[in-house]
């Protein structure tokens, strides 16, 4: 079969995913059933990861094979597939040159989801040239096509995306180029956050900006898309504001840790 440009044998495809698995477990990215991988297939359909069991103990024969219309062609039957199928189908419809996906919660960029601050920061020349402004896509409830209908706006211009109260999530042309973007997401967070502690990041010019954005294209040769130069701001509700009065009225009470001597 071939996947995202490489020609692999299923079984070594199915062995990656776990892998990829493991290593986000080992890392903290994810805990008991978080997270989820996907892989797309040059007979039109996927390899996934099943819902309800932890990445740590993934192993090749409790993956799913899955068609467009999310039926289970293959796998344990008392297996069902990620709750988050509709939001990587949603990938896959909307970007032919995507081979993987990649979802899970790396605490520090999951972090800057949760407080709905983009990672948009241009202040570091990899984390420039390999995925750019990373915004925060607009709040939905899990397992619902509200979380795919959030995400498909950013789809053409972004690779790597945070999900607002909940996560990350990578796109590839391949598994591994999924999963790198994701490590290189969870180690900018946790560089930015430290600018932060520092009195803040000191930004790259346009003027190099440019030049990094030349390079990627002509030197590089980076895949995916890129939103090129973008300050994209906190997420926005699905009318377009900030929901500033429900912001309020789920925050919580200054007072209810009372200052200690």
């Amino acid at each position: 079969m071939e996947t995202g440009g490489w020609k692999v044998n299923t079984d070594a495809l199915k062995e990656q995913i776990c892998e990829v698995c493991h290593r986000m477990w080992q890392l903290g990215w994810v805990a008991t059933n978080d997270g989820n991988v996907s892989v797309r297939l040059s007979d039109g359909t996927f390899w996934i990861t099943p819902s309800g069991i932890s990445k740590s103990f993934i192993t090749p024969k409790k993956l799913l094979r899955v068609n467009h219309a999310m039926e289970v062609l293959e796998g344990p039957p008392d297996n069902v597939p990620s709750s988050e199928l509709k939001m990587h189908m949603r990938c896959y419809e909307k970007r032919d040159d995507v081979g993987a996906v990649v979802h899970a919660h790396p605490p520090t960029a999951t972090g800057y989801a949760v407080a709905n601050i983009p990672l948009d920061e241009y202040s570091m020349i990899e984390t420039v040239i390999a995925i750019g402004a990373i915004p925060v896509t607009p709040y939905g409830a899990p397992s619902t096509y509200e979380v795919p209908d959030a995400i498909e706006p950013y789809l053409q211009t972004h690779d790597v995306m945070l999900l607002q109260n909940h996560g990350a999530l990578t796109l590839g042309k391949d598994l591994l180029t999924a999963y790198y973007r994701m490590e290189t997401l969870e180690l900018f967070a946790k560089i930015s956050f430290t600018a932060r502690m520092l009195g803040g990041a000191k930004e790259i010019s346009r003027k190099n900006i440019d030049k990094l954005l030349d390079l990627r294209e002509h030197y590089y040769h980076v895949s995916g898309r890129h939103p090129g130069f973008e300050k994209c701001g906190p997420a926005k509700a699905p009318d377009g504001t900030e929901d500033e009065k429900e912001d309020k009225e789920n925050a919580v009470p200054q007072d209810r840790y009372p200052a200690r001597d």
